[in-house]
């Protein structure tokens, strides 16, 4: 998708409030990937993506920045955490796994696109066995006989959904369940290891029409897609299209004590580097470069600063970008701009048990007002502050919907949220001021 950098912001715009300056970082460097594809083949080569490093508290948006921005352009893309990754050596996950997990994310995105585009086939085939399956269903059950009239009117009733609740018996294939070989690895499963020498089993299953439909569909769709086209065009995604998300990168950016539980900090920083730079890992798909993948990388450096990385890291992320905390200004429009506005959202809940819920402008201000300022005077956790808020000042609504007939309309205005919250917004917790 060749959306200009201007563009992408104004995507991102719909989702996330505030931090320009970390929208415009990213919107660069995903463009520079459309930029790079233009290019020849040996000029491609040369041109390796400026990784990013968000720096700011916890709550204002560096995951969903960078969620959205692989949600616009279909890129596959994982979050990790780095203090799940130890150093080689100790027990754990390597950080390799970090790269196998993109390349599976890749096949799944392909996969899903392939489907799509052989859905209609595999519709028309499954059409017919499911009209067998429901004929034998009701000469069992009623004696009656299959003949052609018979079955055209099964097909119709089928495809206007009549039979949709009735249980009938399929045959399926029974896929292995994928096993565990190290805790926190990749699961591989012995179809995977044995592809097609060993014979593939079916089994006999209850289910209903509907239910019956998707999983003849599915399976129908698997048996026309080409596995190594898949696979290769995955491969090929993800080392030019892939973006990996590193969250709490601060958490590894202290130096090492030689003892203790944060003994191999400093280590997976030095194992990570490689994965940075551009190496070659192994997976089961086949070898992947590393070289154009694109890293975000992310932490709150309330403790440890950027410049506690091992230098050779920190010139890895040559893109710094600072994200603010968030003001009452910010609040305001989290709660009302967003296409999926927390406001929003518990309307629409609220409405399954006939609540009209309305928020007045003046109690948009007063709910910012009071999110400001328990970030403030107690942890700031950003956006996610206005969860707490809201979740206390909507309990007893909640709590008692469930029990009317008919819609009814509940205002929510300034008063009754001072009624319900005003006493949080006088609260100081004196343990921030006390050494």
């Amino acid at each position: 998708m060749d959306l200009t950098p201007r563009e992408i912001v104004n995507e991102l715009d719909k989702y996330i409030i505030g931090q320009a300056e970390a929208k415009k970082a990213v919107a660069v460097a995903l463009r520079n990937r459309y930029r790079r594809s233009m290019l020849t083949k040996e000029q491609m080569e040369e041109v390796t993506p400026k990784n990013i490093i968000m720096k700011g508290p916890t709550g204002v948006g560096k995951t969903e920045i960078a969620r959205r921005l692989a949600k616009l352009v279909k890129a596959p893309f994982i979050k990790v955490e780095a203090t799940k990754y130890t150093e080689v050596g100790y027990v754990g996950r390597d950080v390799e796994s970090m790269i196998r997990d993109l390349v599976e994310c890749a096949v799944r995105l392909v996969k899903e696109e392939r489907i799509k585009q052989v859905n209609e086939k595999a519709t028309k085939i499954v059409d017919d066995k499911m009209v067998g399956y429901i004929a034998e269903a009701r000469k069992a059950d009623k004696g009656e006989t299959p003949d052609n009239i018979f079955r055209a009117n099964i097909l119709e009733g089928y495809k206007k959904g009549y039979y949709d609740n009735e249980v009938i018996e399929i045959e399926i294939i029974d896929a292995p369940k994928p096993m565990e070989l190290v805790p926190g690895g990749a699961e591989i499963s012995i179809g995977s290891i044995f592809g097609d020498m060993m014979p593939k089993k079916k089994k006999k299953r209850k289910v209903t029409v509907k239910e019956a439909s998707k999983m003849l569909i599915q399976e129908e769709s698997e048996k026309m897609i080409d596995d190594d086209a898949v696979n290769s065009e995955a491969i090929r995604r993800a080392e030019n299209d892939g973006i990996i998300f590193i969250d709490e990168i601060d958490k590894i950016a202290g130096r090492a004590n030689k003892s203790g539980a944060d003994v191999s900090r400093e280590g997976v920083q030095r194992d990570i580097l490689p994965i940075v730079e551009g190496c070659t890992v192994m997976t089961k798909y086949g070898p992947i470069k590393t070289d154009y993948i694109l890293f975000i990388a992310a932490g709150a450096f309330h403790i440890s600063k950027v410049s506690d990385m091992i230098p050779e890291l920190q010139g890895r992320f040559p893109v710094l970008v600072e994200l603010d905390s968030l003001k009452k200004e910010d609040f305001v429009r989290i709660l009302t701009t967003p296409q999926n506005a927390i406001t929003v959202q518990y309307k629409t809940l609220l409405s399954v048990d006939n609540i009209d819920l309305k928020f007045t402008d003046d109690a948009i201000e007063e709910i910012a007002e009071i999110a400001e300022e328990l970030n403030l005077t107690r942890e700031d956790i950003g956006a996610r502050r206005l969860h707490t808020v809201m979740e206390n000042l909507l309990e007893d609504i909640s709590f008692n919907a469930g029990n009317i007939p008919t819609m009814t309309e509940v205002i929510v205005d300034k008063n009754f949220v001072i009624d319900k919250l005003g006493v949080h917004n006088k609260e100081r917790d004196l343990k921030k001021y006390i050494l």
